[in-house]
């Protein structure tokens, strides 16, 4: 059984009402993009999909800006909010329980993030909130892409985590949209293992893909120094 909550060292992420817990490759996520956009004038951020808050929180944590945390799940919706109010940065984030095809604003975002529901034609979960959260019963590769393509500033940024199987995929999209990946980190649990997922940065900005690796364990199941240092702001005893 998941634990209730997850304690970070600056707020703690609370999750008994969310389907999607707090994941590894999801704190990557958040922790990579804080880092890239630390110190950088971004006025507007959008978090699609924002389960629990998390990203909204890890961003919040070192990046100046409004953040809109979009949640189509009345429960998870309610766990962001919870997790928010409880934060140093209540004041900078706004929950939004709405799917984003039904937000009507013309707002452009410096920075859009997602860790979208990413799983098409897989076996899945008997309940509908489960499926919501990793299948894309609610929100499609397309359906986010096309959000990106109206609502992303002009010289703005959108970062998204996928399976590396969907990579492809994502990218044609993204090249059909007028939007290219500008920059990959391609993660893996260990030297061991085959890269599963990889987090995307992608722009309006055509030029060549910076690739860069983040593998998490090393030959003896420790923490590699590599992610420690991404997660050190954020992970306790790190």
């Amino acid at each position: 059984m998941s634990n209730s909550f997850f304690q970070f060292k600056q707020f703690i992420t609370r999750q008994d009402k969310c389907a999607m817990k707090v994941c590894t490759d999801a704190c990557i996520l958040g922790a990579w993009a804080a880092k890239a956009f630390h110190g950088k004038e971004i006025n507007n951020i959008i978090d699609v999909g924002c389960g629990t808050g998390l990203l909204s929180l890890m961003l919040a944590q070192k990046v100046n800006g409004l953040i809109d945390a979009v949640e189509i799940d009345p429960g998870a919706s309610l766990q962001a909010c919870e997790n928010i109010m409880s934060s140093p940065w209540k004041g900078r984030i706004t929950v939004i329980n709405l799917a984003i095809q039904l937000i009507a604003t013309h707002k452009k975002y410096n920075l859009i993030i997602s860790n979208p529901p990413f799983y098409e034609g897989d076996l899945r979960s008997p309940l509908k909130e489960v499926n919501a959260a990793m299948h894309d019963t609610t929100l499609t590769l397309a359906t986010l892409i096309d959000f990106i393509k109206h609502h992303l500033a002009a010289s703005g940024s959108a970062i998204v985590l996928l399976p590396r199987s969907r990579t492809k995929y994502f990218e044609e999209l993204s090249n059909e949209a007028g939007l290219f990946i500008n920059q990959q980190l391609l993660i893996r649990h260990s030297s061991m293992h085959e890269h599963f997922r990889s987090v995307l940065l992608l722009s309006a900005d055509q030029k060549n893909s910076v690739i860069n690796e983040l593998t998490i364990y090393d030959d003896q199941k420790n923490y590699t120094s590599s992610f420690k240092e991404l997660m050190e702001d954020y992970y306790l005893n790190f």
